[in-house]
């Protein structure tokens, strides 16, 4: 599925170059780029997770398939209204190939939600490598599983009439972002890349952050065993697990502010007091939680040098 989503990546960023289609303001092409290169992420991590030693291996091989097959059927999908140039979500225009399209979206989004379910439950109830990472494969699940089910919320923003690519007026059930005057058509003001609204609140944010927690999750990890050796007090696994796991509790707030952000209708890069606020909440928390941890094991790293003589 990984060799795929990164063959999908090549070509797409050809499609986006040679081909001059534009869908909501964006290229045809952009949106299986972007879902090739998540899927090549998630799905390297998860092929990683699954091959760590762990009880009930087989369980999890075989919802790793699902995942696999499901994500691989999904984006062909995706695909295929890419080159028909118009809308792969949210479009309840009668044809035969959309319709198709649209059942196989219902039974393979679920899919993937229920695959990564049950295989966070599984690795949830063990350790499968030391503390840190284990504390940041568990708590990357939960946040990847709930950020999964988040997408479910795109299709409550309003219904929508907008143009395809063809030129053809087509109805959609939802969208990505949440206006505050009800859904504007033709405004596609966005972030480069992401294309992030910057006119409403965009339920891709939290949608991706929380996707994509796990990877930050474990880049912790790892950062901090490698200051392990040159910082003393980071060498108890149990310290670095407890900084893991205070990340964890910020990154989960991160996207809890993004969500409440977007579902009141405000851009991501135009935060009111009221956001900034709870931002300077949580990263203060945050600051206080991993200050109080330094300063924990920086005493137990004294004492037990003092000890020694």
């Amino acid at each position: 599925m990984v060799g795929a989503m990164v063959a999908l990546a090549v070509f797409a960023a050809i499609g986006m170059v040679v081909d001059d289609r534009v869908l909501l303001g964006e290229s045809v092409w952009l949106k299986p780029f972007k879902f090739a290169v998540a899927f090549t992420v998630y799905g390297l991590t998860l092929a990683w997770l699954l091959s760590l030693p762990h009880r009930g291996a087989r369980v999890t091989w075989w919802f790793g398939l699902v995942f696999a097959v499901t994500a691989a059927i999904d984006v062909g999908f995706i695909v295929l209204q890419a080159a028909r140039g118009t809308f792969s979500h949210f479009d309840k225009a009668g044809d035969p190939v959309n319709s198709i399209g649209q059942q196989v979206f219902a039974a393979g989004v679920p899919g993937l939600f229920i695959a990564n379910l049950v295989i966070a439950l599984i690795i949830s109830w063990q350790q499968v490598a030391d503390r840190p990472i284990s504390r940041a494969i568990k708590a990357g699940l939960g946040i990847a599983v709930a950020g999964m089910f988040l997408g479910y919320l795109m299709g409550f923003t309003g219904k929508r009439i907008e143009r395809d690519a063809n030129g053809n007026l087509v109805q959609l059930a939802g969208g990505h972002t949440k206006f505050a005057n009800g859904p504007e058509p033709g405004r596609y003001d966005g972030l480069p890349i992401t294309h992030w609204s910057t006119v409403a609140g965009d339920l891709r944010v939290p949608h991706f952050l929380g996707l994509h927690g796990i990877q930050a999750l474990l880049l912790a990890a790892l950062v901090l065993s490698r200051l392990a050796s040159r910082v003393p007090w980071l060498r108890e696994e149990r310290t670095r697990a407890r900084i893991v796991g205070v990340l964890a509790c910020g990154y989960a707030g991160v996207v809890a502010i993004t969500l409440w952000q977007a579902l009141r209708a405000q851009s991501l890069i135009h935060p009111d007091a009221t956001t900034l606020a709870a931002c300077g909440a949580l990263g203060a928390l945050v600051l206080v939680c991993l200050t109080a941890i330094a300063v924990r094991a920086h005493s137990a790293q004294t004492l037990r040098l003092a000890g020694q003589f």
